[in-house]
């Protein structure tokens, strides 16, 4: 299914639409089109192109960014899809703690890495195998959180998510 990038006013990313709903947004003159995605919606009489990146015509005040609840697909969002422990793609998302030790399940706690790398590590502490983090896992907050909902970003999305590439503590 085709998405668009939905930017306030001043170009700080909202969330990702679907690309009905930015179609209705551009035709109703509450947002206007910035980047486009080459596909075209076509009926009998009438040929849409599909915008991928969308900016409301006005100012939409954001009270608060929510925490981001934790899933398998924040993790990898938040880690960049790749493994924290080696850098190379991660499959897989693992428990810095192990849970059999006593971790908990918590942004803290949790991070993606490669099968190689969490079947080496198994039920231990990364230093009991020999293997360092990237950065120590935390709870993203601001305008990083946008980031991590909209999950893999379009490469015509990544200029607009620059807002949003503050790193995570």
């Amino acid at each position: 299914m085709e998405r668009a990038l939905l930017l306030n006013a001043t170009f700080e990313p909202l969330c990702a639409v679907s690309a009905r709903r930015a179609i209705v947004l551009v035709f109703k003159g509450k947002a206007e089109v910035l980047e486009r995605n080459g596909v075209v919606y076509r009926s009998e009489k009438l040929s849409v192109a599909v915008p991928s990146v969308i900016r409301l015509t006005y100012y939409i005040r954001v009270p608060y960014y929510t925490r981001t609840n934790l899933s398998r697909r924040a993790v990898f969002a938040r880690d960049n899809w790749t493994c924290q422990y080696c850098g190379a793609a991660a499959e897989t998302v693992d428990h810095v703690i192990p849970r059999s030790r006593g971790g908990s399940h918590s942004w803290e706690n949790v991070v993606a890495a490669c099968r190689k790398c969490n079947g080496r590590k198994r039920d231990k502490t990364p230093e009991e195998v020999g293997l360092k983090l990237a950065r120590k896992p935390g709870v993203p907050k601001g305008p990083a959180t946008v980031r991590l909902e909209l999950g893999r970003v379009m490469p015509e999305w990544e200029q607009y998510l620059d807002y949003c590439k503050q790193r995570i503590t």
